[in-house]
């Protein structure tokens, strides 16, 4: 493989760990993704999240790729499965009404589910008029309690909208039921900047996860500040190596395995890791993320 350009690996959560592999924006690689556990006899961490975690079929079409396929190399895979359950397209709404009922009858207790979610809630909770483009999947902002009751134009069914909260505290809830332990994951950062710098979520999708985890007892990984950081101090030129253009938040395979790498760094950086003896050496070997200290 050839050597990621620009030198970005230096700065990335402290530089992509050894034997991680480095790469450029290289065509799609063909490599089997599996998505149910490998060994059924081994606690299982799975992904669950939109397109920014798992992009398509994990094949890298239009050079597009979500960090939940780049996280295994930085787990010991003999010890636990990495299971990327993410969809593409989906909201907290729309993922706990058609996808998270497969994932809840394969969650065994010891198991792990790691969540983001964000980019799609803000989307119309019911479209105008059907179109191609119609999904109906967005939630209502925020955390509350409030809801909304619709005839949904893409289902035909009657349905109950709550807010991205609410949505968020569910999992947890349900996860926990069946003696999974959840983590909440805020956003991944956009290429967007304001000021020099990149934009943050801590007003609304990204701080609302953190409330929600903060609200259930819920270990929280601030991926959307630790990613924003790192982006920080590449600057804008270098951190668009690291998307696809045209593609709004979507990453690259560069950027996939920054982000990934910026997960552990947030996982290590939680006062109490449950997920410490399952890294591999790679993954031990990348810098936990301190957000207590100010950013450079």
């Amino acid at each position: 493989m050839k050597k990621l350009v620009l030198g970005l690996a230096l700065v990335w959560c402290g530089g992509l760990p050894p034997g991680y592999a480095q790469t450029t924006n290289a065509p799609a690689r063909p490599r089997m993704r599996e998505n149910v556990p490998a060994n059924p006899n081994l606690p299982s961490l799975i992904l669950i999240g939109d397109s920014t975690v798992r992009n398509g079929s994990s094949e890298g079409a239009g050079g597009q790729w979500g960090w939940g396929d780049e996280l295994a190399p930085l787990f010991d895979t003999n010890k636990i499965n990495v299971v990327n359950r993410a969809v593409g397209g989906t909201s907290t709404r729309t993922y706990h009404r058609d996808h998270w009922p497969q994932v809840l009858a394969m969650l065994k207790p010891g198991d792990f589910v790691l969540m983001q979610f964000g980019h799609n809630d803000s989307s119309p909770i019911n479209e105008a008029e059907l179109s191609p483009a119609a999904r109906s999947r967005g939630t209502i902002k925020g955390m509350g309690d409030e809801t909304q009751e619709i005839t949904n134009i893409i289902t035909k069914k009657f349905e109950v909208v709550h807010s991205f909260g609410w949505y968020e505290k569910q999992f947890i809830i349900e996860a926990r039921g069946k003696g999974a332990t959840l983590m909440v994951c805020s956003m991944i950062p956009h290429n967007s900047w304001r000021d020099g710098k990149a934009a943050r979520n801590a007003n609304d999708y990204g701080g609302w996860a953190g409330q929600a985890a903060k609200a259930e007892n819920a270990p929280f990984i601030d991926i959307n500040e630790i990613i924003a950081r790192e982006y920080d101090k590449l600057g804008q030129e270098k951190v668009n190596a690291l998307f696809i253009a045209g593609a709004g938040p979507h990453t690259s395979l560069a950027g996939a395995q920054t982000n990934a790498v910026c997960v552990v760094a947030g996982i290590k950086g939680l006062k109490d890791n449950p997920l410490t003896a399952f890294l591999s050496e790679a993954g031990k070997s990348v810098a936990s993320a301190d957000l207590a200290q100010p950013a450079k």
